[in-house]
């Protein structure tokens, strides 16, 4: 009998590779867990949250026309269940900077206020429209100054 899309089964990991996991389906079918589906946090090694033999709760997501399975644990989790919690609330580790750095500043920056105020969305489009001119001048003369890049003439 094919899974269909959408159900939830449990399996036992049977192959890890550096993309994702394999899980064997109680039926005798075997899916493709990939990297992007094992957990809501950032997963840099399949290795660090599965192991071979393993039995993990999974629902399949997909199934293509030559009959492979996509499968997915993150899914297979009620979302108020998951350790990890947001895939947005974590930094992701980077080896330079330490394992749990918060994210460098995009250049972006909200400017303190002491009362709330409710501005409109011209308003708000216009400053945003002010600052990314000026970043944008800014970074022109930089590049000027490096020479930029020079055609050739034939």
């Amino acid at each position: 009998m094919q899974p269909t899309v959408g159900e939830i089964f449990e399996g036992k990991v049977t192959g890890i590779t550096k993309f994702g996991a394999f899980v064997s389906l109680p039926d005798g079918k075997n899916g493709l867990v990939h990297i992007s589906e094992i957990a809501n946090a950032y997963v840099n090694d399949v290795n660090e949250h599965l192991s071979e033999g393993q039995i993990v709760k999974v629902k399949v997501i997909g199934i293509n026309e030559a009959g492979k399975i996509n499968l997915s644990i993150k899914k297979a989790q009620p979302p108020d269940a998951s350790p990890e919690g947001s895939r947005f609330s974590k930094a992701r580790p980077n080896p330079q900077r330490g394992t749990n750095s918060p994210p460098r500043n995009s250049g972006f920056t909200a400017k303190p206020s002491s009362a709330p105020v409710e501005t409109s969305f011209e308003d708000k489009l216009k400053q945003f429209m002010q600052d990314s001119d000026s970043r944008m001048a800014g970074s022109r003369i930089y590049s000027d100054k490096k020479g930029g890049y020079k055609r050739r003439r034939d």
